[in-house]
C-alpha cells in the first residue's frame, strides 16, 4: 500500500515544468508539477494525458480544438497525438498528472525542458 500527502509532496520542490513522480498505478505514473507561463507545443504518441489543477489556473491550448481553461479542481484529458501547450497564465499553478510511465513531459520534442527520468518524491 502507498499513501501520502500531495501538499507535503509539493513542498519538497520548487522547480517548474519538471514533474515529480508520487505514485505508480498499474503502468501509469501519478506526477506533480509546478507550472508558470507557457510550455512548449508538443504531443504524446500512444499516450493520453490527464491534468488535474490542484492550485491556480491552467489553460491547455490546442492547435485543432478550443482551448480549455481549468480552475482549481478542474481536469482535462488530452488524447494521444493531440498537439497541445499547457499555459499557467496567472502565476504558478500546481497540477497532478496521470500518464503512462514511459511518457516524457515534452512528448515528441527534445528541449531544455525535457525530463528523461523524473524524480520520485
Amino acid at each position: 500500500m502507498h499513501a501520502g500527502s500531495l501538499r507535503e509532496k509539493l513542498e519538497q520542490f520548487d522547480e517548474q515544468w519538471a514533474p515529480r513522480i508520487v505514485a505508480a498505478v498499474n503502468d501509469q505514473h501519478v506526477k506533480l508539477a509546478k507550472l508558470e507561463g507557457p510550455f512548449d507545443w508538443h504531443h504524446h504518441d500512444g499516450a493520453d494525458e490527464f491534468f488535474l489543477v490542484l492550485r491556480g489556473r491552467l489553460v491547455i491550448e490546442f492547435r485543432d480544438a478550443d482551448d480549455r481553461r481549468l480552475d482549481e479542481g478542474d481536469f482535462c484529458v488530452v488524447p494521444s497525438g493531440t498537439d497541445h501547450r499547457p499555459v499557467a497564465p496567472d502565476g504558478e499553478a500546481h497540477v497532478l498528472l496521470v500518464e503512462p510511465a514511459a511518457t516524457r513531459n515534452t512528448g515528441n520534442l527534445d528541449t531544455d525542458r525535457t525530463v528523461e527520468d523524473p524524480e520520485w518524491i
